[in-house]
């Protein structure tokens, strides 16, 4: 009796526990369907599904307010200006260079009364320019320019014939410049550095000052002197023209100065006073760092020279009045084509616009 109630019992406890399995497995179908049905929608997903309307597969519609699904045009930002090169006249080298750039164009005129007032007493000469943005050009100014221009470069020359710049006109050009900046309301600039820049001027001036040679060549009288008209008729003949300097020049086809013809003694070749004017002798100098092709001015000087004393009866000699013969002319153009090829060797080429400048008299 009792092992027949405990079969029944064992019976029951397993039909219970196959039920329990059985509803669980019922419940864990019907949510997963309720989920899936809760996934599933009626519209389609423009974002998974292809393109059907032409346009193409890859573009991308971007999510909008559903006030407004039309397509939008939107203007283009306005492209920034990019930083132009220096002027063609300005060498970084030579130069100590900075810009101003402006968001609005400023008048030409307030810049330039600008610097004139913040860069007063500068040792070395200073240039601006303004950047034509019609005609993509730099272009020099000065107290008469006009106009408007979005972008400014000033330049300070590091080196002339009296040296280099010292640290005190490298700090009053570049807080100048600060300053202009600041009275225009233009972008504050970006500063060369101190210790570079003096760096660069003084090797600079080393190098100018190793090959700033003049040669001179003196006409004396054997007897007597020279009369002033007849010194003015016989360089006029030759095609040089007395300057404001008190000398006369031979001009090459820009205006520069070839080479010179003055007095000998103290006092200048003046228009007025040529016919009053007497000297025992004459000196003509050639600036070797400011003309081209040395040699072949050395050698035009040196047929004048002789010239002048065949007919002022006169003689030509050297700074001690030694006879200055052709061996002496033959090592002087030597020397000349030393110094100039040591100059064409450094990017400094003789009587280039950059050689004018270092070497300004």
């Amino acid at each position: 009796m009792d092992s027949e109630l405990q079969i029944a019992l064992i019976g029951a406890g397993l039909a219970a526990v196959v039920l329990i399995v059985g509803y669980n497995k019922w419940q864990e179908r019907k949510h997963r369907r309720q989920a899936e049905r809760a996934f599933k929608s009626e519209h389609r997903d423009v974002l998974l599904e292809p393109r059907t309307d032409g346009a193409a597969a890859d573009e991308r519609r971007e999510p909008g307010l559903g006030l407004d699904e039309s397509p939008r045009r939107f203007s283009e930002a306005p492209v920034k200006r990019s930083v132009p090169e220096i002027p063609n006249f300005l060498d970084e080298r030579a130069d100590c260079v900075i810009r101003l750039e402006a968001i609005e164009a400023l008048d030409v005129h307030k810049v330039w009364a600008a610097q004139a007032e913040q860069l007063a007493g500068v040792n070395k000469p200073v240039r601006w320019f303004g950047f034509n943005d019609a005609q993509n050009v730099w272009q020099a100014l000065g107290p008469h320019s006009a106009g408007a221009c979005h972008w400014f470069c000033a330049a300070l020359q590091l080196v002339d014939r009296q040296g280099s710049i010292g640290e005190g006109d490298f700090l009053r050009f570049t807080g100048g410049v600060q300053r202009v900046a600041d009275a225009v309301m233009a972008l504050p600039p970006g500063l060369p550095q101190r210790a570079d820049t003096l760096r660069n001027a003084t090797e600079l001036d080393r190098f100018c000052a190793d090959v700033d040679v003049q040669i001179g060549v003196n006409v004396v009288a054997r007897d007597g002197q020279f009369e002033g008209r007849a010194i003015q008729q016989l360089a006029e003949r030759h095609g040089l023209s007395l300057a404001n300097d008190g000398c006369f020049h031979a001009l090459d086809e820009r205006g520069a100065s070839l080479f010179s013809l003055g007095n000998l003694e103290p006092g200048l070749f003046a228009p007025d006073a040529m016919r009053q004017i007497v000297t025992q002798g004459l000196t003509l100098v050639i600036d070797v760092p400011r003309v081209s092709d040395g040699r072949a001015v050395f050698d035009r000087m040196m047929r004048i020279a002789v010239d002048l004393a065949e007919q002022l009866g006169g003689v030509v000699v050297d700074d001690n009045r030694a006879p200055f013969g052709d061996e002496a002319a033959n090592l002087i153009r030597v020397q000349i084509e030393q110094f100039q090829g040591r100059m064409a060797a450094n990017d400094i080429p003789a009587g280039s616009s950059l050689a004018q400048r270092l070497f300004a008299v």
